[in-house]
């Protein structure tokens, strides 16, 4: 399935790569998202900025490069690591702890250090996967890209949080001076991991949606919007503990979690998830305390459950304290007014892209299509002349123009059956198509995806019908007249 998966993705548009591709297979870590997949991935985006929206989060947007000392006041610049281990023959390098999970599922690997991690690596005698030489001891590298301004050194962000808490004086004014207050911020992230292997999932380059709440101590086990969400249930995996789903009151009062805004951070992650994923396939779980950075409170992962990659993280949640704004401050020499602390909300946007296209596939006798959840899709609707002659073609232009002001379309011409398959593969939701009748009574074959059934509308209701199908407000078969 999963290479069926890759194959519709890399010939129909969505995913191509590794880039530079036409230079000799490209480098590793590094994809194009063709049109299709930017589509889609720009849903994905809409989801996430909608509902940071909704919650009063405001969005800005901050440098993609920083000089040195803002990494060294991060902690970035000395313990931004993977611990990485060298062929001492062929001079091939690897990620060691990911190097032993895949010869040795089992081997708890979280939170060891280099030394530890060596061990178990001389202890199960692993050799080079490329010539089966000996390898080195582990050591740690910094996973940041370095680069110059003019001659001042610098490095590509690695996320995005930290450019942007380096504005907390102007959002303290710009919110009057009152908190808590909630900001986010979408773009792009770099880090030179040493052997990306999970296709789009773990890259060089990649787009954070990041929303942080600025919130004082005090006010996080008093947060007033936590009254809304309280009774919401949530599925919950603490550390070393199975997973239950429960009230976020209750995993209070449990001290499963600590803090109420930090719970209704937690809610809303799950909200975007829910827009995107069934509920049985999403979960939260909580770090190992050896997971979790030296400053971090708290720390839970959302993640959805793939055929390929089983239980994968989309998102991270993470109680950052205080620790970054006293950092800056100290390394900028300034005084901040109330340094608060960050509540942090952590999306990849191509981990849940990649997610849902892999869970559209289907396969049946009649065809392999994509089932995108509705107004998911990249193509909302396509429009086609049942044939290119007897000016259906003209009508059927005249119908496209009229969606494509609301809705992402697309116009197409050739032998009906073959134009269907196409859409299905790619997963189109709908397909309009324009036939003699149209010509007489002003009405369109509407065709559904999943079911393949049609249905007759008015083309001055078409706009209407489409997004109330999209929006889910109208069962399909109840917008018009099956045929």
């Amino acid at each position: 399935m999963k290479d069926k998966v890759l194959d519709i993705a890399k010939r129909r548009g969505f995913i191509w790569g590794p880039s530079p591709n036409i230079y000799h297979g490209g480098v590793s870590g590094f994809y194009d998202w063709g049109p299709l997949g930017k589509l889609l991935k720009n849903k994905v985006e809409s989801i996430i900025r909608k509902t940071f929206s909704f919650y009063n989060f405001w969005e800005v947007e901050c440098p993609t490069i920083m000089p040195r000392i803002v990494w060294e006041a991060s902690g970035h610049y000395e313990n931004f690591t993977d611990p990485i281990i060298k062929c001492l023959k062929c001079n091939a390098i690897y990620r060691a702890d990911n190097l032993i999970k895949e010869l040795f599922p089992k081997e708890k690997t979280a939170g060891l250090n280099e030394k530890e991690l060596t061990k178990i690596i001389e202890k199960k005698k692993i050799k080079c996967p490329k010539c089966e030489s000996v390898l080195s001891d582990v050591q740690s590298y910094n996973l940041m890209m370095k680069t110059s301004v003019g001659n001042q050194e610098a490095f590509l962000r690695p996320e995005t949080a930290t450019t942007t808490y380096l504005l907390y004086p102007e959002y303290y004014r710009f919110f009057r001076t009152k908190l808590p207050f909630g900001v986010f911020q979408i773009g792009k992230a770099y880090r030179n991991e040493i052997s990306p292997r999970q296709h789009v999932l773990r890259t060089r380059e990649f787009t954070q949606a990041e929303a942080q709440l600025f919130i004082l101590p005090e006010q996080e086990n008093n947060f007033e919007n936590f009254k809304e969400v309280e009774n919401e249930e949530l599925p919950l995996m603490p550390f070393n503990k199975p997973q239950k789903s429960m009230s976020l009151k209750q995993a209070i009062s449990n001290k499963i979690i600590k803090k109420q805004a930090y719970g209704f951070c937690l809610y809303i992650a799950y909200q975007i998830a829910k827009q995107l994923f069934e509920e049985k396939q999403i979960r939260l779980r909580q770090h190992n305390p050896k997971e979790m950075s030296h400053y971090a409170d708290d720390a839970w992962d959302l993640e959805i459950k793939t055929e390929r990659f089983g239980w994968f993280e989309i998102c991270g949640i993470h109680d950052r304290t205080d620790y970054d704004l006293k950092r800056h401050a100290e390394f900028a020499r300034i005084k901040l007014e109330k340094p608060a602390n960050i509540l942090e909300i952590a999306f990849g946007l191509e981990r849940p892209t990649y997610c849902l296209l892999e869970n559209a596939f289907k396969e049946d006798k009649i065809r392999s299509w994509l089932h995108f959840p509705l107004n998911l899709a990249p193509i909302d609707i396509a429009v086609f002349p049942l044939v290119k002659k007897d000016k259906l073609p003209e009508k059927a232009k005249q119908v496209f123009a009229q969606v494509e002001k609301e809705f992402i379309a697309m116009y197409d011409e050739g032998f009906i059956g073959k134009l269907y398959r196409r859409m299905d593969e790619i997963g189109t939701s709908l397909c309009c198509t324009i036939d003699h009748q149209t010509l007489k009574d002003n009405t369109v074959t509407l065709r559904e995806i999943s079911t393949m059934q049609q249905i007759r509308v008015k083309i001055e209701d078409l706009n209407d019908i489409i997004k109330k199908i999209l929006n889910k407000e109208l069962e399909f078969k109840k917008a018009g007249k099956l045929i």
